[in-house]
């Protein structure tokens, strides 16, 4: 299928209004191919979603920059930016990276597949697709967000320990501890999945602090700081041998 390329700038005004009390989500469709945008916002409107249109990778940033969708569907052979440089940008931004990025793209062999999973999309879908799967898959990722959006405002309590995500706060046998923004954000990531061992990458990946360039190397440091302010509970916080640690859904 030839492309066929328009100038034209993101629409300021999606397919459904905002306003329509029926619209839920907001899609923004990433994709140079005019028949290809048209088959994808078609169909998702069908759905009641409500969708805006970008032809290009400036374009869908400057889009996301207007107004953060709920779900981006990314086209990777974009004119001038790629699909996978504008991966890279979003999830490179505190404000961005929650948004969910389903990559559609032509390019479906292993190491394209791969390089734009380890960028952060949350699933990967080649051309040509059946429009029916493409809108399950769409759903399930907009459903598996909203999962971890409710795990993530849950206060987390484990005897005396208490984590309170919304408050961004930890109590210590009713005691504030204060803790870094890194310290909070693994500890949390910890013990929403009690009993679970996680890499130091894992823990990365899932952290990734704002204001501290989090490596492998530094987890361990930031989980010795985090052991010594949390006294006696430290062992809540356990390392395994040659992977890398898990939080205890015992008390230790």
């Amino acid at each position: 299928m030839t492309a066929r390329r328009r100038t034209r700038r993101p629409d300021a005004t999606p397919d459904r209004q905002a306003s329509d009390p029926m619209a839920r989500e907001r899609i923004l469709v990433v994709e140079d191919d005019e028949d290809i945008l048209e088959l994808i916002s078609y169909n998702l409107s069908r759905e009641n979603y409500s969708v805006t249109k970008a032809e290009s990778g400036e374009d869908a940033l400057e889009a996301v920059s207007a107004r953060a969708p709920d779900l981006i569907l990314l086209d990777l052979m974009l004119p001038e930016l790629d699909g996978l440089e504008v991966c890279r940008r979003l999830k490179a931004n505190g404000r961005t990276r929650p948004i969910p990025i389903v990559i559609v793209s032509a390019k479906g062999e292993e190491p394209e597949v791969v390089a734009g999973l380890e960028l952060g999309a949350d699933d990967y879908i080649t051309k040509p697709f059946r429009p029916k799967e493409l809108v399950a898959r769409v759903r399930a990722v907009l459903r598996r967000g909203s999962t971890v959006r409710l795990e993530a405002e849950t206060v987390l309590a484990v005897a005396d320990l208490h984590i309170d995500p919304k408050r961004r706060e930890v109590r210590l046998k009713g005691k504030p501890v204060e803790l870094t923004y890194t310290e909070f954000q693994i500890l949390q990531f910890l013990a929403q999945r009690p009993g679970w061992v996680f890499t130091r990458s894992q823990i990365v990946d899932a952290v990734r602090g704002e204001n501290y360039a989090v490596t492998d190397r530094s987890v361990d440091v930031q989980i010795v700081g985090l052991r010594k302010k949390l006294g006696k509970a430290s062992g809540y916080i356990e390392t395994v041998r040659g992977i890398g640690y898990r939080f205890k859904d015992e008390s230790p």
